[in-house]
């Protein structure tokens, strides 16, 4: 057990149990003058220990990074969902048992698992909690007081994906929903909000089989859903088996659609079986889409239908390209790796989302150390895949999702700055980096220094001062 406790063999998984303001922040270096805003971080800190429940069903908790004028302030809070209200109030944990289950002495009036745990994103004047079983969770900007779900003026319901995008050019947010007709079916909802927050269009399909659908794609013109076989299954749940579980057998789906199209028009591509979380950017390249996706080649964090675990060997994300042709004779689309090097969380300059990019970043490994599988570091590539920077931390510690913040609303594509959250292994502790985003090998500008630590999360976004 004392073998545990080393630097090298911590994580940073656990939840902190607490809830902080920190008004005046140390900071190693300087900060850039023009970093004024803040940053938003959101992942699972489950308020009771749930033994067996899955990392990906903690309640959510924010943390705001707030710089201004070179200096550093932070606060973190649990949004406080229904469901963490209710498990508050009793003092004990209503929900877990594997995937997110209500507990079989949980009070039957409690029914919203709920937890906001996904991402944090600021569209038409609202700063939204996300995760992809209940609709967007309202926040306050500097409190992070919890104001309560959003759906639009009742024109949004079910689920919301936590990786809407928003559209650069028009100011649109689209999103979709999968389990659109309920926990683990096939069904999956699309729509959008315009830039006032007004809701434009929703509107439900049938995918060719369950799915978990983390991420999809969105270019100028069309809409992609990706339905990979990380399936979902309503009899292997009421078994007692796997609610989500790897099968292969069932192939890789792209579904491709008109953004101004019906869903009735949705043309479906094939590919060999394979698992992306996450999509860096696409674009429309003349009669094809190419589409910057962190591919698995089997699903991790997930079993077979059976229990088995994954391939550990296969369980790894690496930087591929798909391209689909809209006017060949061919219902399949193309795979090509543009690395072997081992990432996940990738980022662009936003102001490029759904249109040729030149510059894009992501959390990698380092495949020197004997855990590899942990995030170590940030590569910065092109947009043909080649890297540009590589940048690695000390042994043991781990980095967050980068988040790209431009210098200007004007400055080029790239010039600007990467955040990203660092665990300090040995300090059991955190920063908050920051890197002059074209040139990472230099490492951190600065480094705003915590006291404590924040727990290994999902997403975050930068939001620029009003």
């Amino acid at each position: 057990m004392q073998q545990d406790a080393t630097p090298e063999r911590r994580n940073n998984i656990a939840p902190i149990p607490f809830e902080a303001d920190a008004p005046f922040l140390r900071i190693v270096g300087e900060l850039p003058r023009e970093l004024n805003g803040t940053l938003y971080r959101n992942g699972p800190n489950p308020q009771f220990d749930t033994p067996g429940a899955h990392w990906f069903v903690g309640d959510g908790m924010l943390h705001a990074f707030h710089l201004e004028n070179g200096r550093a302030s932070y606060r973190n809070r649990w949004v406080r969902t229904p469901k963490w209200l209710a498990e508050h109030d009793a003092g004990r944990a209503f929900f877990g048992n594997g995937f997110g289950r209500k507990l079989p002495d949980a009070p039957a009036h409690v029914t919203d698992g709920g937890v906001a745990n996904t991402n944090i994103i600021f569209h038409a004047g609202k700063l939204l909690a996300l995760e992809e079983a209940h609709l967007p969770t309202e926040i306050e900007p500097g409190t992070l007081q919890t104001r309560g779900y959003c759906n639009y003026q009742g024109r949004v319901a079910g689920t919301f994906t936590a990786h809407p995008k928003i559209d650069p050019v028009t100011g649109e947010l689209v999103f979709f929903g999968y389990n659109a007709a309920g926990p683990l079916t096939p069904a999956l909802s699309f729509g959008s909000i315009d830039a006032s927050g007004k809701a434009t269009r929703f509107e439900r399909f049938e995918a060719p089989y369950a799915s978990m659908v983390h991420d999809f794609i969105v270019t100028e013109n069309h809409l992609l859903f990706p339905i990979l076989p990380l399936t979902g299954s309503v009899e292997r749940a009421m078994a007692g088996r796997p609610p989500y579980a790897w099968e292969p057998e069932k192939g890789a789906y792209v579904g491709v659609m008109k953004r101004k199209g019906a869903s009735k028009d949705i043309v479906w591509f094939r590919a060999e079986a394979c698992y992306v979380f996450h999509v860096m950017n696409a674009w429309e390249d003349g009669d094809c889409i190419v589409a910057d996706v962190m591919q698995f080649e089997e699903a991790p964090l997930f079993p077979h239908p059976d229990g088995r675990p994954t391939n550990p060997e296969k369980s790894f994300a690496r930087h591929c390209r798909w391209t689909f042709d809209l006017a060949g004779n061919t219902d399949r689309f193309q795979q090509t790796y543009l690395d072997d090097l081992t990432g996940e969380f990738p980022r662009i300059d936003d102001r490029r989302a759904g249109l040729k990019s030149r510059h894009g970043w992501y959390a990698c490994a380092n495949l020197r150390l004997p855990m590899f599988g942990a995030l170590s570091g940030i590569v910065h590539v092109d947009g043909n895949g080649k890297r540009l920077g590589h940048y690695l931390l000390p042994a043991g510690d781990t980095i967050s999702e980068p988040v790209f913040v431009e210098r200007s609303k004007d400055a080029a594509e790239g010039d600007g700055w990467l955040l990203a959250v660092v665990w300090r292994a040995r300090e059991n502790r955190s920063d908050l980096a920051v890197f002059n985003a074209t040139d990472i090998e230099a490492g951190p500008a600065a480094l705003v220094q915590l006291g404590h630590r924040v727990p290994d999360g999902f997403h975050g976004n930068w939001v620029g001062a009003q």
